[in-house]
């Protein structure tokens, strides 16, 4: 996806298309604090179908969602993460192993656990919207270039 500008009542639409054009369980979002990650994946929730009420993990890093076919996503804040060993004592590489959907914020706290390929959505404001890339698969190597 290119860099698309959009609005809150755009919201909707980009999130199907972003879950249309998933191609790997984990997806990395970038942007400052207030760009609107946590809205984006509660957005990306809806069109999963996620029963669950979705809200940040801040405190608890992992939240756990169940959709209405049973699957499970997984929704991680790594904002508060002090070091690599507390993602290991969470057991961040087990969520990252289940073959599950990872949504992950500040995703740059944990980069050495990346697997070799992932999605990534980056957002950034622009006075009343947002501008977001999406790219559906890529390594770590490529990913470097959104964290700057």
């Amino acid at each position: 996806m290119k860099a698309q500008s959009y609005s809150l009542a755009d919201l909707p639409s980009v999130a199907a298309h972003i879950v249309d054009e998933m191609q790997c369980p984990i997806i990395l979002l970038l942007g400052s604090m207030g760009a609107g990650k946590t809205t984006l994946i509660k957005a990306l929730c809806n069109v999963l179908r996620v029963v669950d009420e979705v809200s940040s993990p801040t405190y608890s890093l992992v939240n756990e969602y169940e959709t209405e076919a049973g699957e499970t996503i997984y929704h991680f804040d790594l904002y508060r993460l002090n070091s690599l060993e507390e993602a290991l004592d969470f057991g961040v590489e087990e969520y990252l192993e289940s073959e599950n959907i990872c949504l992950i914020e500040w995703p740059e706290k944990i980069i050495d656990f990346l697997p070799e390929t992932f999605g990534v959505i980056k957002i950034s404001t622009f006075e009343s919207n947002r501008i977001i890339e999406f790219l559906p698969k890529c390594s770590p190597e490529t990913a470097l270039s959104f964290l700057v």
